[in-house]
């Protein structure tokens, strides 16, 4: 078909050359937001007088015949059109005839593609932060389920103190709050539109660009025509938020993984969210876990991608901005399945707390407490260190723990130790006197789980 720009060349072009332009098989998913955009468009048009109000009419019920046709498969986004612009302007041509040619009156491909694309970013913010939203309430309602259940805390892959699961699950919830209050924070400040910045240069039609915007649910226009199509910021900062996500699920999957092991055995995943071995019939494998962990490169890639192409080129536009769209795109739809997936599964997982508190009575994560004991004692705290670890060294030769040691054995290593150290070193005690703000005990968590409460509420 003919090219809508081909005025000024006399050859058609080459074939291979054309299919290596063209953007229609990854483009085509923004036509609601071109669609949209071309409505606001000559509604502003008409308004200014540039166009009849008639006209403005039937340009939009045309434009809406086509959504529908497009949503139907009607119409259909092959390799005949050049990009999704041209598909829905070629239609409306060939609908409503020369009224049809009038749509793209102060307006260029440039403007028009960035305020699709920008669109399209702002209904994925909404949608990602949708999903985060959902992930948090199942992340907060395990934690209120487990405020007393028992399991060591990590450092180094190593037990290092007791802490509950609620404590853990907690941390969590920290990571994905901050990334949906970068979402909003991205949001705010992509929202400026670029409609009416023609090619580079504004245009000598009377636009209102501001009510244009309004139309949109834009906060107002961008404020220099040269920026408004050449910039990709908004883009690439949510590719780096969608790349904070994919982290923090990688993060979380890694240790689902790690307690779904036989040597662990922490938590069940259920059947649904989890697959078996061809050849091995007692496996069931944390599939969707390892996913979401494999799957985090690929958003990292397309971060990486858009800032290398982005990092050499010149104002305005160049076409190399076109590579925005199809690993941008991937990364969007893959950071998506992530995040409804590992919620299915998270929400779905039992915990088998018996073996958490097991594994937090090994490994002396109660260390800390006895030379903590010693420090109320009155014992300088390096010396009381100095004295846990010898009784660390005990139990390590003698195959035990600390609160096996008999009180004959505390003493050998200091006369500060009483019969109170064995509740000292409990399981609850150790976490339940870590009363600050933010750590493990019941008390803590409550006034910090009303404040996730508030926080979702909000």
């Amino acid at each position: 078909m003919a090219q809508l720009w081909g005025g000024r060349f006399q050859k058609q072009t080459d074939k291979a050359a054309y299919e290596f332009n063209a953007s229609i098989r990854f483009d085509k998913r923004l036509y609601r937001q071109d669609i949209r955009g071309s409505i606001a468009h000559v509604t502003m048009l008409a308004k200014q007088g540039i166009i009849a109000v008639a006209e403005k009419d039937q340009i939009i019920t045309a434009l809406k015949g086509i959504c529908e046709d497009i949503e139907k498969s009607v119409i259909v986004a092959d390799e005949k059109y050049e990009d999704i612009h041209s598909l829905v302007e070629a239609n409306l041509i060939e609908r409503i005839g020369d009224v049809g040619k009038k749509l793209h009156t102060g307006r260029s491909r440039n403007d028009q593609v960035a305020l699709d694309m920008r669109m399209y970013v702002r209904d994925e913010v909404d949608e990602v932060s949708g999903l985060l939203t959902k992930l948090l309430t199942t992340i907060l309602r395990i934690m209120e389920e487990n405020t007393d259940t028992y399991m060591p805390g990590f450092t180094h892959l190593q037990k290092a103190q007791p802490v509950t699961l609620a404590h853990h699950f907690g941390a969590y919830f920290e990571m994905f709050r901050r990334d949906n209050d970068r979402l909003k924070d991205i949001k705010m400040r992509m929202n400026q539109c670029p409609l009416g910045a023609g090619a580079l240069a504004g245009t000598t039609y009377d636009l209102d660009r501001e009510y244009t915007a309004k139309l949109l649910d834009f906060d107002g226009p961008g404020l220099n025509s040269m920026d408004c199509v050449s910039d990709r910021d908004y883009l690439i900062e949510f590719l780096g938020a969608l790349s904070l996500i994919m982290m923090h699920l990688s993060r979380f999957s890694e240790e689902i993984i790690i307690w779904n092991s036989n040597e662990y055995r922490f938590i069940e995943i259920d059947d649904g969210f989890s697959t078996g071995s061809s050849i091995m019939p007692q496996k069931k494998n944390p599939d969707i876990a390892e996913l979401v962990r494999g799957k985090t490169g690929r958003v990292y890639g397309a971060l990486m991608a858009l800032l290398t192409t982005m990092k050499g080129i010149p104002l305005a536009y160049n076409k190399d901005m076109q590579e925005d769209k199809e690993l941008s795109f991937d990364a969007m739809d893959n950071t998506k399945a992530c995040l409804l997936l590992f919620e299915g599964m998270l929400s779905t997982m039992t915990f088998n707390k018996d073996n958490m508190r097991k594994s937090a009575m090994g490994g002396f994560t109660n260390a800390t407490d006895v030379a903590d004991y010693l420090v109320r004692k009155g014992v300088p705290f390096r010396d009381a260190h100095s004295i846990s670890g010898r009784l660390v060294i005990t139990c390590i030769e003698k195959g035990i723990c600390l609160d096996e040691l008999s009180l004959d054995e505390y003493k050998k290593e200091s006369e500060c130790f009483e019969d109170d150290i064995y509740e000292a070193i409990s399981l609850e005690t150790c976490v339940n006197k870590r009363q600050t703000l933010g750590a493990p005990s019941p008390d803590s968590m409550k006034k910090v789980m009303e404040r996730y409460r508030e926080y979702l509420k909000a």
